[in-house]
């Protein structure tokens, strides 16, 4: 069950471009508050259905403090300043190389290799979808976009690898989400122009249903669900398809009528299920050494 939580965070970022249509006229940390914070409250809604105390103590430790905190507004920190400083497709093919480094991170030796050969493959797959027919050059003026974006990558493999070796409670999201909550507000009046949004903090009915969408789903209820699925489901097995959120988020964005339909997605599909399928297969050598530790005890119960 854990590893369908997991793949629903998974899908749910794929949602992030089409449910962020209606949001496009807020400033990107003012948004990032108001999502945080409403993922915040949805742990208080879960204590009040569960009938528990609303403000119960978190149980963190100050190193979980510090690098929940600082994985989660660090990652959308780099990610926005990236997009200041070099094109979109640059920067999210950069980003998305984050599932191929936890595949490596999660592998042991042995396995090491086949992790890096399906993350390839799931790469080339999210390629067919950033880039499609669009050509990519990379320039030198954008170099800090690009380290940026790298730092993204970097980040958010290291918070789910982080994830994948720790303990704590679901709760733990809902009080991280708060302090992102609070650094995303200062972040926005501090480097943000207040005229871009009108200084004000009101919204129409569709930008709050994007926002509320938003805070519900990819930018909030996801890291609920991607918390439960690294650390009691297939780790593995997520790290491969979280290639498909760009996938995910092409399909559609096709079903609403703002792209095409292209070729490019089915080669996608292809190329990041084969990868998941190479990165996930159990080693034939260890199979073969299990059926051998057996015959021992096999002939022994005969002879015996």
């Amino acid at each position: 069950m854990a590893t369908i939580y997991g793949l629903l965070a998974i899908v749910m970022w794929g949602a992030l471009a089409l449910l962020g249509v209606n949001t496009k006229g807020i400033p990107a940390f003012q948004l990032l508050f108001l999502c945080f914070f409403i993922s915040g409250l949805l742990m208080f809604v879960r204590r009040f259905l569960t009938g528990q105390p609303l403000f119960q103590k978190p149980a963190m430790s100050l190193p979980q403090w510090l690098f929940g905190t600082g994985a989660l507004f660090g990652f959308h920190f780099c990610y926005f300043l990236a997009l200041k400083h070099a094109p979109a497709i640059e920067v999210s093919l950069i980003c998305y190389l984050w599932p191929m480094l936890l595949a490596i991170l999660l592998a042991g030796k042995s396995t090491r290799l086949r992790a890096l050969a399906g993350g390839v493959l799931g790469f080339l797959g999210i390629g067919f979808i950033i880039l499609g027919d669009a050509d990519i050059a990379f320039n030198g003026e954008y170099v800090s976009g690009y380290l940026l974006a790298g730092a993204c990558a970097l980040i958010w493999s290291g918070y789910s690898w982080y994830l994948s070796k720790s303990s704590g409670e679901p709760d733990d999201i809902g009080w991280l989400s708060l302090a992102v909550a609070f650094l995303s507000l200062l972040a926005h009046f501090l480097l943000e122009d207040p005229a871009q949004s009108g200084g004000r903090w009101q919204f129409g009915g569709e930008q709050w249903l994007g926002i509320i969408l938003l805070g519900l789903g990819p930018v909030g209820g996801a890291f609920y669900l991607w918390d439960l699925g690294l650390k009691k489901g297939n780790q593995k097995l997520l790290a491969s398809l979280s290639f498909c959120s760009p996938l995910i988020s092409s399909v559609l964005l096709a079903l609403a009528g703002y792209n095409a339909w292209s070729l490019n997605i089915l080669i996608a599909l292809t190329l990041i299920l084969l990868g998941a399928l190479i990165a996930n297969k159990k080693p034939a050598n260890k199979r073969i050494n299990t059926e051998e530790n057996k015959l021992p005890s096999v002939e022994a119960g005969r002879t015996g």
